[in-house]
């Protein structure tokens, strides 16, 4: 019934790892929405064996994100397999492929998800050791959970789309939704870089969030923001933009407000088509973040997401990020995490969800 694993300790014994033969997990068959009682369902299924450079984690914790509910959206398709999903999240290596050598067996860890495969609301999950690095020593497996997604896809937008080093210091960035997932951790990048920070939210508790997370200066994005940069001094616009929602109901604003050459970066899909000829009077350029991109066509640099995911656990230890975790919804089953995706797309949500343990 169970695969027998040794594990070396420092005591100089071993001790046996049970992986059960069968693990619970929350998955979908039809993309429905959340209100229907079939858009995520409890199962039980085969726990999957790691091969090559593949490691097995035990997750602990599974964060939830606004892609999740993008990707459960509904649709006409029906899947023949369970789909399982969930993009990021923490655990422990239960077990792992002949081909990997940056970790034992045991190790705590954090991990970005495959968008091509099953993900992390399961008991259970494979993924390429690309994906995997230790967690950080000073969170908790839910703190944890928090951060891999946003924090690459954060680092990646400014550093490789965008493109900022410290010569940018004293530049002015604006960052749309700045109090959500990927927001909060853009912010507190673009802060530690020397960059003047501008933020938007429209209530006061993302508001708060916000400049708890190196945002200087907050817009209501529910009201003319070019008015708004004015009044607050950028009366030329901004360097860069960092745009974390549907760029849609921004765009014109956006190709106002940005500085001639400046940089634009996109996270989220735009809802409508847009007119980019404005770019090219001011020659901006304009970018779009995946953070799932090198890994999935297998680029040169694929590694580089595997050393963005060390370096955010590195700076999570010595403070130089903090965590954007807003709440804990415990266990792992359907019922919550239909819950998670309600609030998600509810547009309530600050900072991120995290759900915790079956």
């Amino acid at each position: 019934m169970f695969r027998f694993i040794c594990i070396s300790l420092v005591l100089s014994f071993t001790m046996a790892v049970n992986i059960p033969k069968t693990m619970k997990v929350v998955g979908l068959y039809k993309y429905l929405p959340i209100t229907d009682m079939n858009s995520l369902i409890d199962m039980e299924v085969s726990v999957p064996a790691p091969k090559n450079r593949e490691v097995l984690i035990e997750v602990k914790a599974s964060a939830i994100n606004p892609i999740d509910t993008k990707v459960r959206a509904p649709k006409p398709n029906v899947e023949t397999e369970l789909r399982i999903l969930g993009f990021d999240g923490a655990g422990i290596i239960a077990e792992k492929g002949e081909e990997v050598t940056r970790f034992k067996l045991g190790d705590q860890v954090f991990f970005t998800g495959d968008l091509r495969k099953n993900g992390t609301n399961a008991q259970f999950v494979v993924l390429n050791e690309l994906h995997v690095a230790l967690k950080p020593k000073n969170l908790s497996f839910e703190q944890a959970a928090a951060m891999p997604l946003t924090s690459v896809t954060a680092y990646e937008s400014l550093f490789d789309r965008l493109f900022l080093t410290d010569k940018d210091k004293g530049k002015s960035i604006l960052i749309i939704n700045s109090a959500g997932g990927v927001g909060s951790v853009a912010s507190q990048l673009a802060n530690n870089l020397g960059l003047n920070v501008i933020g938007t939210a429209s209530r006061p508790e993302t508001e708060e969030f916000s400049k708890k997370h190196g945002v200087h200066v907050v817009l209501n994005h529910k009201n003319d923001l070019e008015q708004q940069l004015k009044e607050n001094g950028y009366i030329n616009g901004v360097d860069f933009i960092l745009v974390n929602y549907d760029p849609y109901p921004y765009w014109n604003t956006l190709m106002k407000v940005i500085k001639p050459q400046g940089r634009i970066c996109l996270v989220v899909d735009s809802s409508g088509l847009v007119d980019i000829k404005p770019l090219k009077a001011k020659s901006v350029t304009l970018v779009s973040e995946m953070m799932n991109t090198r890994i999935a066509y297998n680029t040169e640099d694929k590694y580089r997401h595997t050393e963005i995911l060390e370096k955010v656990s590195k700076m999570l230890e010595n403070g130089q990020l903090k965590c954007t975790l807003s709440r804990v919804i415990s266990p792992i089953n359907a019922e919550n995490l239909k819950e998670a995706h309600k609030l998600i797309e509810s547009q309530q949500a600050i900072g991120k969800i995290v759900l915790s343990g079956f």
